[in-house]
């Protein structure tokens, strides 16, 4: 199983398998074209009080992560991570995000729940 975070931004890759989009508004000047997004579950995006909380203050991330995880073992979002879970099984998958630090994002914390 391969799974991998890049921004939504850098050119796709051709071993890039299935493009998921884990972020839950359309990243700004990018065509829906230019992006190649394969899917948009957007029920596993961080909630808009989670990712507000983050980026209020210089906040843990560790701490985001365990609230992150802990949302995303709620039913809708676990059915969810269980299909990407599913595609990875399947072959490789990309996870896609704007965020400028993908390595410190909600996809680095999915990318690590995924393989576990």
């Amino acid at each position: 199983m391969s799974v991998r975070i890049r921004r939504v931004y850098e050119a796709p890759e051709p071993e890039g398998g299935v493009r998921v989009l884990v972020d839950r508004l359309w990243p700004r000047g990018l065509s829906k074209d230019a992006a190649r997004v394969d899917e948009w579950p957007k029920g596993l995006t961080p909630s808009t009080e989670l990712r507000r909380w983050y980026h209020a203050d210089e906040r843990s991330y560790e701490e985001f992560a365990e609230r992150y995880e802990a949302e995303l073992a709620a039913p809708e979002a676990a059915e969810l991570v269980d299909h990407v879970r599913e595609l990875a099984s399947k072959g490789d998958v990309t996870l896609l995000t704007s965020s400028k630090s993908p390595e410190s994002s909600h996809a680095a914390v999915l990318a690590r729940l995924l393989q576990a």
